[in-house]
């Protein structure tokens, strides 16, 4: 079994990479600015020595000036002389407090040796031209311009040494920065390759972050979401499958759990519910039955009045039957009146035991027209509704996939319903008509009405508007319970009260040939 990477782990694996990342990144930011920085010190070094370096060309230019005044007779130059050898030894110090002031040893562009070389032979020459014009300063009063002239001819040669040297000072800068291009062409294709392989690195540092990010945390969280609301919109067979092993695994696990559970309990109650609900159809079914025993129990007892009266009759009379034609005539038409009231006692209570049986419930197609007829027919004879009309529209019938004994409860509730709302020369207009793939079956009164507020509550459980014992508020609510189970539809509109109402009941088609067993009867 693969050991469980907890999100912890990842993590720190993410950071770790976003570390490797930064630190590349800096070494190699900080590689080119660190030199960077240390080239343009060196220029900037190089630049300050460079005025210096022109000073000092300047006072020995000064000094052969005045070398050459003295030369050509002139004695009043020679102090002038002096002062230039003065002030050139203060310019060479100048200039070497100026290359001692930085060292910088990694750079070509920064080495003084040369410069302070040269430096130093530049300060041996004025030396020497100093010591030559100390010589000749000594003799006091003495001192002559034919003497003047004969320290300066010996200077001469060392004037011109300084003079070369000090001119050597430029073109050794100007031999560094050309020198500088090589050195800096491989330092700079190190650099530039160095932040190349840097800036891939990172870049696929950043992929890699990228790539994981997405396979550890966005995607099971993206599964996790999308498998919650396929869940939460009612598919329970769903389960949500993580590879990541780790502790949204975990909670996908305890969620298919969750969701196993919840459908197990879910499926308990739809069956203690189905049981529930064809427990309280079958109770409002034999409620009906006996509410239609009740009300047809006079008509039974009047043919079987009728039947009771002819039989004493026929008894009075059996002996004389074969002497007298007329009599014969009163027995054969009490005969056939005993068989016409007792078929009729015979219809009426098979009506009644058609409606009541129960069994096994199978949809099968349906005469929707004829279902209804059945069913108002056994209203016809209970007294309380006599007088009023329950009129079917003629037209050919249609054939509904239904099961027949639920649909007559659904009529038979309806039909009660609208007959106790009109009054007694009101009636109830039946129509059925085939609507695309669907029946519809529509139920019409001139009866109370419906207000808004009774319309909106119709269907709901033990909502009723009857006085008190004479209706349980649970026949709309079983007739929209059936109706949903069948695939089919009701709605129920008035356009107020005293304006009547209308009942619509929308039932599949039924193709020939095909029957649905769909479980035990309620």
């Amino acid at each position: 079994m693969a050991r469980r990477r907890a999100i912890r782990e990842k993590l720190l694996l993410g950071a770790l990479l976003v570390g490797v990342m930064v630190v590349v990144l800096s070494a190699s930011s900080f590689l080119g600015i660190y030199s960077y920085r240390r080239l343009v010190r060196a220029l900037s070094c190089r630049a300050a020595e460079l005025p210096r370096a022109s000073e000092l060309g300047e006072c020995v230019g000064l000094l052969r000036v005045a070398h050459a005044r003295v030369l050509a007779a002139d004695a009043t130059e020679f102090d002038a002389f002096l002062s230039g050898l003065r002030a050139t030894e203060a310019a060479l110090e100048a200039y070497r407090q100026e290359l001692a002031a930085f060292e910088l040893d990694d750079i070509r562009l920064a080495d003084r040796s040369r410069e302070a070389v040269t430096a130093q032979r530049i300060s041996d020459c004025l030396a020497t031209i100093d010591s030559i014009t100390a010589s000749g300063a000594d003799g006091g009063e003495e001192e002559s311009p034919v003497r003047h002239r004969g320290m300066l001819l010996a200077a001469a040669p060392h004037l011109e040494a300084l003079a070369a040297l000090t001119a050597e000072l430029p073109s050794f800068l100007q031999q560094r920065l050309h020198d500088l291009s090589s050195e800096v062409r491989t330092r700079y294709r190190t650099l530039i390759i160095t932040t190349w392989t840097a800036a891939m690195a990172a870049a696929g540092l950043l992929t890699a972050i990228a790539v994981l990010t997405y396979r550890w945390v966005f995607r099971p969280l993206r599964m996790l979401g999308h498998g919650s609301r396929r869940v939460a919109a009612g598919d329970f067979d769903y389960r949500i499958r993580l590879d990541t092993d780790d502790e949204m695994a975990e909670l996908a696990e305890a969620l298919n759990d969750m969701t196993e559970r919840f459908q197990e309990i879910r499926d308990d109650l739809d069956r203690q519910v189905q049981e529930r609900t064809r427990e309280v159809i079958r109770g409002e079914q034999l409620a009906s039955v006996g509410f239609l025993a009740a009300g047809v129990a006079h008509e039974i007892n009047n043919p079987l009045a009728s039947i009771a009266m002819c039989a004493e009759s026929l008894e009075g009379r059996i002996d004389a039957l074969a002497g007298d034609a007329a009599d014969t005539e009163v027995a054969r038409r009490y005969l056939a009146l005993i068989q016409s009231e007792a078929f009729r006692c015979k219809g009426i209570t098979e009506k009644l035991l058609d409606f009541s049986r129960l069994g096994e419930v199978r949809r099968q197609p349906t005469a929707l027209v004829g279902l209804v007829s059945d069913v108002a027919e056994m209203l016809r004879h209970v007294g309380r509704f006599s007088g009023r009309r329950i009129e079917i529209e003629e037209g050919p019938d249609v054939l509904v996939m239904v099961n027949p004994q639920e649909i007559k409860q659904v009529v038979l509730n309806l039909l009660v319903n609208a007959l106790d709302s009109i009054d007694e020369t009101g009636s109830v207009r039946v129509s059925a008509r085939r609507t695309g793939g669907e029946a519809v079956l529509t139920l019409a009164d001139d009866g109370c009405g419906m207000s808004e507020e009774v319309l909106e509550h119709l269907f709901e459980p033990f909502f009723t508007r009857r006085k008190s014992g004479q209706g349980t508020g649970l026949g709309l609510s079983i007739v929209h319970r059936i109706v949903t189970d069948h695939g089919g539809r009701i709605q129920a509109t008035s356009e107020g009260t005293g304006r009547g109402s209308t009942f619509r009941v929308t039932l599949p088609l039924a193709q020939v040939g095909v029957a649905e067993p769909t479980g035990l009867a309620a």
